[in-house]
């Protein structure tokens, strides 16, 4: 097979043509050596949104640790006129040895939060944007979307079932997103063996339609998995399922689900026909184009469980986390002894703030955010003492090496916390504007923080 269809061996490709190009003017002029610090933030939270989630922190340090150029890549580099000779011999045995800090997986951020920090030298960092922004960008929309659905489901649990529907890898790293936002489970078997999630899964349409009858495509999914197993009733009629269901398996059948109808008249119907046919523990699981919005909606109604796909993983689900990737800080020559200069844009509607920043969430007597402070690097000293100053950064990478690796486990843990420290008004699913920003003034002090319209 070649290259095109089995594509190329480690992430040193998964970049844009035009890092490439700068690397090689970079090289030549000199710059490439300057130390440097690059940020990754969004501007904005999506219309209607007032937080979201990083998450992808974990993939992305795997994704860099493999980020080397092979022989046949370069060669491939240099016949495509991409590089010149100098950039490829720079290219040749490369790999990133500068220093990353970020805010923990899971934790929540708003507008201009310096979620991720990237030192080195120009030529290093300017390499990794493209990398840094697919992972973190494509990771935290999943788990933005996710943590809204959990606070919808109010405690019922969700199971990620979305990998159909968007790209066979995709599937793997939304499924691990969710579950680090407090998701149970996943039916993609690839998430389960990498990151050790739970994974779930029962039946299709198919194979209720591969049998004679509903009865004898039931029967057989019992006889090989058991009265525990979760029987998916609505190939035909809900209601008739149902109460086939349970004659096949009896009342200890452990699921029912439904995947197709109007789904709060269809689980007020179906709880009652199991509770007439004796199945009061069965339970019941809804599954079918879910999002944060229907599943409130559910609130009231007797679902034991949601199975959500569509809406969790596409675009027509949730919109991008909008994360940037922003030179803030370089150097004037390649000497270690060299100053640091902070830079932004200017642009309109694109200004950015100059300047390395150490953020801080401000935390009133009772735990609850009321405000995140992203200040220069050296007005951090005043506040560190300030027990109500909870730190956001930690150090990611250092030299190139992993220095923060916790397990899902741990950052399910700290993105709980996290998102405990909202408000109300935080977590309302209804469209508003983010009641916090980490900011920043003009002339690089600490602003005050603005609150939500």
């Amino acid at each position: 097979m070649t290259a095109a269809v089995t594509g190329s061996t480690g992430t040193a490709l998964l970049t844009d043509h035009y890092e490439l190009t700068m690397l090689r003017a970079a090289l030549a002029d000199g710059t490439a050596r300057h130390r440097a610090v690059f940020e990754v933030f969004t501007r904005s939270l999506p219309p209607g949104r007032r937080y979201g989630v990083l998450a992808g922190t974990g993939r992305l340090t795997e994704a860099i640790e493999s980020f080397r150029f092979a022989p046949e890549q370069l060669d491939w580099l240099l016949d495509q006129g991409i590089v010149d000779r100098p950039t490829a011999d720079h290219l040749s045995g490369w790999r990133f040895t500068g220093d990353i800090d970020g805010y923990r997986e899971g934790e929540i951020y708003f507008p201009h939060s310096p979620v991720l920090t990237v030192s080195g030298t120009f030529g290093d960092c300017l390499l990794l944007e493209t990398l840094v922004l697919s992972v973190l960008n494509a990771d935290s929309a999943v788990a933005s979307a996710a943590a809204r659905m959990v606070t919808a489901s109010a405690g019922r649990p969700l199971l990620d079932m979305g990998s159909r529907r968007t790209h066979e890898r995709a599937g793997v790293s939304a499924a691990r997103a969710s579950c680090l936002v407090g998701f149970s489970a996943t039916s993609n078997l690839e998430a389960g063996f990498l990151y050790g999630m739970p994974t779930r899964g029962t039946a299709a349409h198919a194979f209720t339609l591969a049998h004679a009858d509903e009865g004898e495509a039931f029967a057989s999914q019992v006889a090989a998995l058991g009265t525990g197993t979760t029987l998916l009733v609505d190939t035909y009629d809900a209601a008739d399922g149902i109460d086939t269901a349970v004659r096949i398996a009896g009342t200890d059948l452990g699921a029912v689900r439904i995947d197709s109808g109007d789904p709060a008249r269809q689980a007020r119907a179906a709880r009652a026909r199991l509770d007439a046919l004796g199945a009061g523990k069965t339970r019941i699981v809804l599954t079918g184009d879910l999002d944060e919005h229907s599943i409130a909606a559910l609130a009231g109604a007797p679902v034991d469980a949601y199975g959500v796909g569509t809406r969790l993983v596409t675009g027509s689900g949730h919109p991008t986390a909008g994360l940037v990737y922003k030179l803030v800080a370089i150097a004037d020559g390649p000497q270690r002894s060299a100053v640091l200069r902070p830079v932004a844009k200017r642009s309109p509607g694109k200004a950015g703030l100059p300047g390395r920043k150490v953020a801080h969430r401000t935390l009133d007597g009772e735990g609850h955010a009321v405000g995140e402070r992203a200040v220069p690097e050296p007005a951090a000293r005043d506040v560190t003492g300030d027990r109500l100053r909870r730190a956001l950064q930690v150090p990611v990478m250092r030299s190139g090496r992993v220095a923060h690796s916790p397990t899902l486990a741990e950052i399910r843990s700290h993105h709980e916390a996290a998102k405990a420290e909202l408000l109300d008004v935080d977590l309302d699913l209804a469209p508003g504007t983010p009641r916090l920003h980490a900011r920043q003034g003009p002339d690089g002090t600490p602003g005050t923080d603005r609150a939500a319209a």
